[in-house]
């Protein structure tokens, strides 16, 4: 008797290891990764000071693309730059530092969504169409994103795949879209009526279900 109900307590731990949660609503600001504070060490300089900072910079990228003759130019609107107290090394690393950190807010992900099961609402923008129907497509957060407008942050971008196909009457109606979301990078090309486009994006899906968009489903 005790190995047939340990046998059946098993097989009902089994079974519902099959059982799927309940997708967890999501909004585009949700798939950003966490705020990072820093300090901006340009705050309080003078708009002078900053125009001559932009022109130096100018002018090494120019050096480093070999013109040597605008070295002693560099050099001596670095030495202005230094007598006004500003430390130019110091202020060009912390540059870099910011752009990185930028950086990586508009491309990282939010490591607690990746391969949670979600449900987002979003615009489509068709990449792949069979029979009038997108079975690939980049969900973005707005109408029109990445063909009148530049395009979203990359985290702002979603990669799918959606094998059963997606009816396209029109590119300005919302939909839900529902699956497993994937920190996945990748470069899509975006073809429209007088160009294209290659999109960064920083998350993929193959989503099990699309819906129409309705504001009374969300809950």
């Amino acid at each position: 008797m005790l190995l047939r109900l340990s046998t059946a307590f098993a097989g009902l731990l089994v079974m519902g290891s099959f059982v799927q949660a309940e997708p967890r609503i999501v909004y585009w600001n949700d798939l950003s990764p966490p705020a990072v504070a820093y300090t901006n060490p340009f705050e309080g300089i003078s708009s002078d000071h900053m125009s001559g900072l932009r022109e130096l910079l100018r002018l090494r990228m120019q050096i480093s693309n070999g013109e040597a003759a605008l070295y002693n130019e560099a050099a001596a609107l670095q030495s202005d730059l230094e007598d006004a107290g500003l430390d130019v090394e110091w202020l060009f690393a912390k540059r870099l530092e910011i752009m990185e950190i930028r950086e990586s807010v508009a491309t990282g992900v939010n490591e607690d969504l990746v391969d949670t099961r979600v449900r987002i609402p979003g615009y489509l923008l068709p990449l792949e169409v069979r029979d009038r129907k997108a079975v690939e497509f980049l969900l973005v957060p707005t109408v029109g994103a990445c063909i009148h407008t530049p395009p979203p942050p990359p985290n702002q971008v979603v990669h799918v795949m959606y094998p059963e196909g997606v009816e396209i009457f029109g590119l300005y109606d919302p939909i839900w879209i529902e699956g497993d979301l994937k920190a996945q990078a990748t470069l899509q090309d975006v073809r429209y009526v007088d160009g294209e486009a290659k999109v960064q994006v920083s998350y993929g899906m193959h989503a099990v279900a699309v819906s129409p968009y309705k504001a009374d489903t969300a809950e």
